[in-house]
């Protein structure tokens, strides 16, 4: 695949200047719209013989995401897109001053293999609603849903303004030899940054969404049953391999016992067997010896069963854990979550605040205090007090993560920031300037730029 020409052709098409108007862009979302419901089953099929995700699944953490970024710009786009008035001051009067968007031009987007049609696809639509031109990686981890998508896009879409690429290793480093007018990443920490490097190389912009081991507290002021309830959901939905599911738990001695009986009670009525339409397989094998070899049997006090021929591993819970167990060493992103226990919150937050800055955290506790230490102590990406995960749906608030964790964000309009440059513009009247600023200068001169820059 000649990658240096499909980029040519990119630049030669956003060169024509097609893709900047708005009316264009929302003619593509809508297009995009129709040709994402037509194909639906297509996606539904794909995406099960990956890692044997269910349609209510597919639907309402990948589908419904597409669709509703796209319903998002297509309400919002013409007012946010306008130039944006901004006050002018003293010195520049008499004059105007505006915040423009324009778009960055061509964009590599990249996928993630555990939410491929979400986390490809909704980032492209994003570049599209800023209008883009883009070239979409998905991972070849997922490599029915990454046909799928290539398929979806390539067969309705000219390839100068989107083209899907299919890509292994070497080829992967041959794409990256090309320069882009701006990188979107999604996956690890560790592959993030070989892509952060080819984009230093030409000084490109990058948006980085990564990982690491994001914490869940519960506290004595917590209502049990709901945060057992929620964890459980969060954490077990496709069988764990979610950036932002709570990696571990922290748990209040005194209220430990009680809360992990709700956890069993949870785990038991939401049914994740290996037979369950609602429960996911692991994507690999290699992913699954992995996930296997975090697991220490000699502290498991539910689930445990594993079956390779269909990478299946039962939610597994291990208590009496430290940080010097394996599973503490890296983001398991799978179905096991081990448990800690304190008695000082305190020192929990420090113990959390001393790693590296997670791309999610969420406190379970009614107690103001707790949570405002949880809110001003630790830094993470994005996070919840009461609940996991669902801040990620929500189109008003930003997703991304700090440090290890990513850099940059995206969703609603911080991603039709992400992808867009916003150009500072004074507009100056040609009358009524006094010659403060000119030479020759004085010191009368001198006591009014005090007066006005001071």
């Amino acid at each position: 695949m000649n990658f240096t020409e499909i980029i040519s052709q990119q630049r030669d098409f956003f060169a024509s200047h097609q893709t900047k108007d708005i009316a264009f862009r929302k003619q593509q979302l809508r297009k995009l719209k129709g040709i994402l419901k037509a194909n639906e089953e297509a996606l539904y099929s794909a995406i099960y013989k990956d890692f044997k995700k269910s349609k209510f699944d597919t639907y309402s953490t990948e589908i419904s995401f597409l669709y509703s970024e796209i319903d998002f710009f297509l309400k919002n786009l013409d007012k946010l897109s306008k130039p944006k008035r901004v006050a002018t001051n003293l010195a520049n009067l008499w004059g105007t001053s505006r915040l423009h968007k324009e778009p960055l031009g061509v964009c590599l987007i990249v996928g993630a293999w555990n939410y491929p049609y979400q986390l490809t696809l909704l980032p492209m639509i994003t570049a599209m609603a800023a209008g883009n031109t883009c070239i979409i990686k998905p991972s070849d981890l997922a490599t029915h849903s990454s046909s799928a998508i290539a398929k979806v896009i390539n067969e309705n879409f000219p390839s100068e303004y989107l083209k899907v690429v299919e890509t292994d290793i070497a080829q992967t480093s041959e794409l990256l030899k090309n320069r882009f007018d701006k990188i979107f990443f999604t996956g690890s920490t560790q592959v993030g940054k070989i892509y952060h490097q080819a984009a230093a190389k030409y000084l490109t912009p990058i948006t980085l969404e990564l990982g690491g081991k994001s914490p869940a507290i519960v506290t004595k002021n917590a209502n049990l049953k709901v945060a057992a309830k929620r964890i459980v959901w969060g954490k077990f939905i496709n069988a764990g391999q979610t950036c932002i599911a709570p990696d571990y738990i922290y748990v209040e001695q005194s209220i430990k016992d009680k809360f992990l009986q709700h956890v069993f009670e949870y785990l038991k009525t939401f049914d994740y067997k290996e037979e369950s339409e609602h429960y996911t397989q692991i994507i690999n094998e290699r992913h699954f010896d992995r996930l296997v070899d975090l697991i220490d049997t000699s502290k498991i006090i539910y689930g445990g069963k594993t079956n390779k021929e269909t990478k299946f591993i039962e939610p597994t819970i291990m208590d009496t854990i430290t940080w010097s167990d394996k599973a503490m060493q890296e983001e398991i992103f799978g179905p096991v979550l081990p448990v800690l226990t304190f008695t000082d919150f305190s020192e929990v937050i420090k113990e959390i605040a001393k790693n590296e800055k997670p791309l999610a955290a969420y406190l379970f506790s009614d107690e103001k205090s707790e949570q405002q230490s949880f809110l001003q102590d630790i830094s993470f990406g994005g996070g919840c007090i009461n609940d996991v995960v669902m801040h990620l749906s929500n189109e008003n608030l930003p997703f991304g993560g700090i440090g290890n964790s990513g850099m940059g964000n995206y969703h609603g309009t911080f991603g039709l920031d992400t992808f867009s440059h916003t150009k500072a513009v004074l507009k100056r009247a040609t009358w009524g300037e006094p010659n403060i600023k000119y030479p020759p200068y004085s010191s009368d001169k001198l006591k009014w730029i005090k007066k006005l820059l001071g």
